[in-house]
């Protein structure tokens, strides 16, 4: 089965994925994705793969005869693509160099390009989750591209906020947010020429980092050659200072967050940003997703967010320099 069921209660969708279930738990020496599997190429620097087992897919089947005039069913049209990092099985992110990141954030262009040009796509979101915190069952570093027939509710509710702040300030919300943080100081991680990482002051997680655009772009497809090198950069800063802060990988949900494809013109309002969703409060404390959280959507953040910054930071600055040291 695979269809989206409308949720009337949050008017959104949910994907319903029983195929999913078969998705492997795939030990180390039996890799799908390493080169010499037969799957990938033999040799490749970074590469999109087609989803063994998608959520959505161009052609999808007929969804099951479950609706009613309450509720309401569709076809589950779009695509999942898995983006291989590095033909290396346990090099990841914050361990590539920046020339190959940047690579990757070339495959990411080209293919938000390519999923934004079908007009049944409306959001292609690009994302990553690291670690078995976070149910990664593939250990093969990779990242995954999602394109929704629909704009998710969260994204839905930011354009909404970004919106009205345009038409309240003239301003870019986002923008606005840089400047503020910039200001304040206390929460920055790390600046380089186009980029800008911080903590922000609403975040619910203590290390919840957010990395953002200095310009006011609003999709990758708008960046610059120069501001794609610096988006490489501040990526391996930012992700090697969060595997540095407790000496271990860090598991995180990484997501790209930029505008809707195909609708309204966002242009004005909306802005480039990643979100980092970390599950670790500490070494080795999970900071769970509790009633409040799933059930009411009220957020609680167990740390002070001017605290975890000064840690953070710090550990960005560390593994920069010893990363200067070793070159």
């Amino acid at each position: 089965m695979a269809e989206l069921r409308f949720n009337p209660l949050l008017r959104d969708w949910t994907m319903v994925a029983s195929n999913r279930q078969n998705r492997p738990n795939m030990p180390k020496g039996n890799c799908p994705f390493c080169p010499g599997s037969g799957r990938v190429p033999d040799h490749y620097d970074v590469l999109k793969y087609d989803n063994d087992f998608p959520a959505l897919s161009p052609t999808p089947p007929e969804p099951d005869d479950v609706a009613t005039e309450l509720y309401s069913v569709a076809p589950a049209r779009g695509k999942c693509e898995v983006i291989l990092y590095s033909p290396e099985h346990n090099t990841t992110l914050p361990q590539l160099s920046v020339g190959h990141i940047r690579k990757l954030v070339d495959l990411w262009t080209e293919r938000f390009v390519a999923l934004s040009a079908d007009e049944q796509n409306k959001y292609v979101f690009i994302f990553e989750n690291r670690g078995p915190e976070v149910g990664v069952t593939m250990p093969h570093p990779h990242g995954q591209i999602y394109a929704y027939p629909y704009v998710p509710q969260k994204i839905r509710v930011e354009l909404d906020s970004c919106k009205a702040h345009h038409e309240e300030t003239g301003h870019c919300l986002i923008c606005d947010i840089n400047a503020e943080e910039a200001r304040v100081g206390q929460r920055m991680l790390y600046e380089t020429e186009h980029f800008v990482s911080y903590l922000p002051f609403f975040t619910d997680y203590p290390y919840g980092a957010f990395i953002s655009s200095k310009g006011h772009r609003t999709s990758i497809a708008e960046f610059s050659e120069r501001e794609k090198d610096d988006l490489a950069l501040i990526l391996k800063r930012v992700t090697a200072g969060m595997d540095h802060l407790f000496s271990r990988p860090f598991p995180y949900m990484m997501c790209i967050h930029q505008s809707p494809v195909g609708g309204e013109d966002t242009s004005p309002y909306y802005h480039f940003h990643i979100e980092f969703y970390p599950p670790l409060r500490a070494r080795d404390q999970l900071k769970y997703l509790a009633s409040s959280e799933s059930g009411a959507w009220a957020p609680c953040n167990p740390l002070a967010v001017e605290e975890t910054a000064v840690a953070l930071r710090q550990a960005i600055l560390d593994a920069e320099r010893e990363m200067r040291e070793d070159a």
